[in-house]
């Protein structure tokens, strides 16, 4: 089974001792969970970020950053895991469990990547209100899920790689202080929305990033470049 890891915590300037720690950190991590790690990147700040909401009929765009001083996703991992234990314990080893946390969500559907993806490449995340999270494989999801069959054929090659989530009932949040790994369950931030999926675009440039993402039937989405730092 597949499992999105959400890397969350708040951005601040780094050393070039504190950066090059970090960036041994992540290759430490890549090399003990290669097996299981079927995709990721570092995403670009927040202030780089754009909002859309209002749907593909009247969208309404709103450059980032949206919350000043919050935390953020600045990352995200594709793993491959037996069980939501097996995925927690790939989760606890991410370096931005230790300062941060890591949401981890299980996938319900997703398809492979149509190519590796590069700098130009975006991500972009649907968020819900709960009330219309539907659950999946109900009616109302199946509804929904016509409308995104409809959105990638129009979307076309510029659609990459995609996921459905289950809801956010099935989410667990890990986070590593002193040593002492403390899982609970739920997304990090109780909000106004819930993530139920994603979409790995490309484009030429942020405005044709905007462009495909605006096309998303999702009552917001988050779209936030990918830095193009992963070997995957």
């Amino acid at each position: 089974m597949q499992y999105l890891a959400l890397l969350i915590s708040g951005e601040r300037e780094r050393t070039p001792d504190e950066g090059a720690a970090e960036m041994a950190a992540y290759q430490a991590f890549h090399a003990k969970a290669a097996s299981a790690i079927r995709g990721g990147d570092a995403l670009l700040p927040a202030a780089t970020a754009v909002r859309i909401t209002g749907g593909p009929d009247a969208p309404t765009i709103t450059d980032g950053p949206f919350a000043e001083g919050a935390e953020v996703a600045g990352g995200y991992y594709l793993f491959e895991a037996e069980n939501l234990d097996e995925a927690i314990a790939l989760a606890r080893d991410i370096p931005a469990a230790k300062h941060g946390a890591v949401e981890v969500w299980p996938v319900f559907h997703s398809f492979e990547p149509s190519r590796r993806l590069t700098g130009n490449d975006w991500l972009a995340l649907l968020l819900e209100p709960p009330a219309s999270a539907h659950t999946p494989g109900s009616p109302e999801w199946e509804a929904m899920a016509a409308r995104h069959g409809e959105f990638q054929a129009a979307a076309g090659d510029h659609v990459i790689a995609g996921a459905a989530l289950h809801d956010r009932s099935t989410a667990t949040t890990v986070r590593v202080r002193g040593g002492e790994v403390n899982v609970t369950d739920g997304p990090y931030v109780e909000g106004a929305e819930v993530a139920s999926g994603f979409y790995l675009v490309g484009a030429e440039d942020r405005d044709g990033a905007v462009k495909i993402a605006s096309l998303i039937p999702a009552s917001a989405v988050e779209l936030r470049q990918l830095a193009g730092v992963s070997s995957l």
